[in-house]
């Protein structure tokens, strides 16, 4: 099962214009406890995913939304030359296919 099979939302913004957050929000206590299990959110994936060093990935649960939350920093800061999504919200699709 891919994480999209289970996900209610996958979506990605700013954080300021420095860093983009990956938002993972499930329907159910159960489908984020599984996701949460299965321990395939790790900080190396999303590293090798985003192409950041590990120690620039940071991967927050909160359980009492069944969220997880991944920073990373951006690339390019929003808004100046080079960048291709001001937003940060083309950023998320990379999550879609990860095996759980």
């Amino acid at each position: 099962m891919r994480l999209s099979d289970i996900a209610k939302v996958i979506r990605s913004k700013n954080a300021g214009p420095r860093c983009t957050t990956l938002d993972i929000m499930f329907a159910t206590e159960a489908d984020y406890q599984r996701v949460v299990d299965s321990n395939k959110i790790t900080e190396a994936l999303v590293a090798k995913l985003y192409d950041h060093p590990i120690e620039n990935v940071k991967i927050i649960h909160y359980p009492v939304a069944m969220a997880l939350k991944v920073v990373i920093p951006r690339k390019v800061t929003a808004g100046d030359p080079g960048d291709r999504d001001v937003y940060g919200a083309q950023q998320h699709a990379r999550m879609f296919g990860i095996e759980i």
